[in-house]
């Protein structure tokens, strides 16, 4: 997918600009709703209060964070509801996991049971469409790369509004998300039985 993104302009966000512009945005994406592909095994999210539990080891208070975000996440589904937006997510996970990615899918998990639709695959199934950039695609013509340095931490977004760009990322995140695997029987059987991760 990397190559439908050589061939377009882009305008330079930096994260503060990309967060308000995705704000700005979201609820008005319309049918063509919301699309995001994570390719990445490892982020840090210091921004993050769960994550930083997770980082400095304190995985009960994790788990809580988490679980406290049910709320805002349950209002977030029902709008999304009544606005009519679709909402869809596209998770590829190598195994073993990382200890991110044991954290993120307990996330993921709750952002499943309260608002989005959560498919995971594995890179056998990601490997057509590799390189694969990191990715959120808004209504029908808003198509963001969020960008990450060495580290892992978000260093802003390029932005696309191109209607063809967006529409051929699209098309390659359904079929994606088509042969993808729901988050829930996912971490029933490979994020469950583990033991805490360490960041």
């Amino acid at each position: 997918m990397r190559d439908l993104l050589n061939h377009a302009h882009g305008t330079q966000l930096t994260s503060a600009e990309y967060r308000a512009d995705f704000g700005d945005r979201f609820w008005n994406a319309g049918p063509d709703g919301f699309w995001k592909i994570e390719r990445r095994q490892t982020f840090q999210e210091p921004r993050d209060e769960s994550w930083r539990a997770f980082n400095t080891g304190d995985w009960p208070t994790a788990l809580r964070l988490i679980e406290e975000q049910r709320p805002d996440l349950e209002a977030e589904g029902r709008r999304l509801a009544e606005e009519n937006i679709d909402a869809f997510r596209v998770r590829v996970v190598e195994l073993p996991l990382t200890p991110y990615l044991a954290w993120e899918l307990h996330l993921l998990r709750l952002v499943a049971e309260t608002a989005d639709q959560v498919r995971v695959i594995g890179p056998e199934t990601a490997q057509p469409f590799e390189p694969l950039p990191e990715l959120v695609l808004l209504g029908a013509d808003v198509t963001y790369e969020v960008l990450y340095d060495d580290e892992g931490i978000a260093a802003g977004a390029a932005r696309y509004i191109d209607r063809e760009l967006t529409a051929a990322c699209r098309q390659s995140l359904r079929q994606m998300f088509a042969t993808g695997e729901d988050i829930q029987t996912f971490f029933e059987r490979e994020v469950a039985p583990l033991p805490p991760p360490v960041g």
